[in-house]
């Protein structure tokens, strides 16, 4: 069956209803694809570490480039002290870059598209990063709203200021994969549905639907290089927010 709508691959469908009441905890697509990209990774280290060697294999040589590549990025960013939260950041990497791999096999499904995902996933992260913070600093954490050397006269309106930019955090790292995700997808199903009408027209349509069929082929490599750029981003925003946390930049 055809998607008729650019919006429909974003569908929520429930495959296992499971309602208590007014809460409804069905299992949906998004539940089957999430869980799907954890036992990929799951499967991906089993087959990189079961026979590991000097000389690595082609997946071992993947899951070594990609922990080499994070290991690398945290410990640029928060140092050696970030390096203890390691296992938490290259899960996280490792979750939205499947996920958007995933979504880009046609008639698939693409969580990080949802902003209750993002959301979530943000959320979760933010919540981690001010438990570090409190944990290491106590209340000498919230001097982060207040920067050095500022007017006790300005204090209340630079705090103010300083907790709006900080609660934004969650939205800017949930909005910006959810919207590049979304709006890549959408592209490429409306030019697709372009395409298709212009070769069902036939005649010199037909050949010229072959321009957008082009475009489509571009936009595809480059949807799957964002599908890597975005799952960098909200690591290296992370590792950012982290290292604010831990050393009170």
């Amino acid at each position: 069956m055809f998607i008729s709508s650019p919006f429909e691959q974003f569908q929520i469908v429930s495959f296992l209803p499971i309602k208590f009441g007014t809460l409804n905890l069905s299992f949906t697509n998004s539940s089957f694809y999430m869980l799907l990209v954890v036992l990929f990774i799951i499967a991906l280290f089993a087959l990189s570490t079961q026979k590991a060697t000097i000389i690595p294999s082609r997946w071992q040589s993947i899951v070594e480039m990609l922990y080499e590549f994070v290991h690398n990025l945290v410990e640029e960013q928060v140092g050696p002290k970030g390096l203890r939260y390691f296992p938490v950041l290259f899960s996280v990497f490792l979750f939205i870059l499947v996920s958007n791999l995933l979504g880009m096999i046609p008639y698939s499904f693409t969580v990080t598209s949802h902003i209750i995902v993002t959301f979530g996933l943000a959320l979760a992260v933010f919540i981690g990063i001010n438990i570090i913070g409190l944990s290491i600093h106590g209340a000498h954490f919230f001097s982060l709203f207040l920067p050095q050397g500022a007017p006790l006269a300005l204090a209340p309106f630079l705090v103010l200021i300083e907790l709006i930019s900080y609660l934004f955090r969650v939205v800017s790292l949930a909005v910006r994969l959810f919207a590049n995700m979304m709006s890549g997808h959408s592209l490429l199903k409306i030019l697709s549905g372009f395409a298709w009408t212009m070769m069902c027209m036939g005649g010199f349509m037909f050949v010229a639907s072959f321009i957008p069929l082009a475009i489509i082929f571009a936009l595809t490599g480059l949807e799957l290089a964002i599908a890597f750029l975005q799952a960098y981003v909200f690591t290296l925003l992370t590792c950012i927010y982290l290292n604010d946390a831990i050393n009170l930049h």
